[in-house]
Parts: C-alpha cells; sequence; structure tokens
C-alpha cells in the first residue's frame, strides 16, 4: 500500500473516530449475516452421499494364518511380530512398544 506524505495528516482522536465507525460496521454485519436460519446440520449431513459409500453388497476376501512358531505377540500393543522385533521377554515387549 502506497503511503501519501504530502496528505493531510489525522489527530488521534479522528483516529479512534473511524476505528469505530469500523468496529460498528463490522459488528452490523455480523449480525446481519448471522440472522440467516439455522440449518440442523445432521439433516444436512444426510443430503450428502459420499462417493464408494454403498459397500453392502461386498465381501473381503482375506486369507486369516494363524501365528507362526517364529512370530510373537506384544503384550502392549497385541499385534503378531517376527521374533527379530522382540525386545524383552518378560513381558514379550516389540521394538514399538519398548
Amino acid at each position: 500500500m502506497a503511503t501519501d506524505y504530502d496528505a493531510s495528516r489525522k489527530s488521534e482522536e479522528e483516529q479512534k473516530e473511524e476505528s469505530l465507525e469500523a468496529l460498528r460496521l463490522a459488528a452490523t454485519d455480523k449480525d446481519a449475516s448471522s440472522s440467516k436460519i439455522d440449518e440442523d446440520e445432521a439433516e444436512a449431513a444426510e443430503s450428502f452421499e459420499l462417493p464408494g459409500a454403498d459397500l453392502s453388497n461386498e465381501e473381503l476376501s482375506i486369507e486369516v494364518v494363524p501365528k507362526q512358531d517364529d512370530e510373537f505377540t506384544c503384550s502392549v500393543c497385541f499385534l503378531v511380530h517376527h521374533r527379530s522385533a522382540r525386545v524383552s521377554d518378560d513381558p514379550l515387549l516389540c521394538r514399538d512398544c519398548a
């Protein structure tokens, strides 16, 4: 923003009045915009349909393999890890939880 140094300067009192007027205008604009009818959020959300949201006729085909001899279950995160990730034996802890 360019500044005109030759322009007459306003007193502090005039600057305060202008800033007060600007605040009043902002407040009235806010009041006018908030007077719109409130819309029920749940009702508005029901009208939106997410892409790919209908998965009712889909099936997952995942083969579940039991825990192998070289794996252990962490006692903190309860995930199955390879034995190379074990940090302690009692309790069984993985690297991430240690």
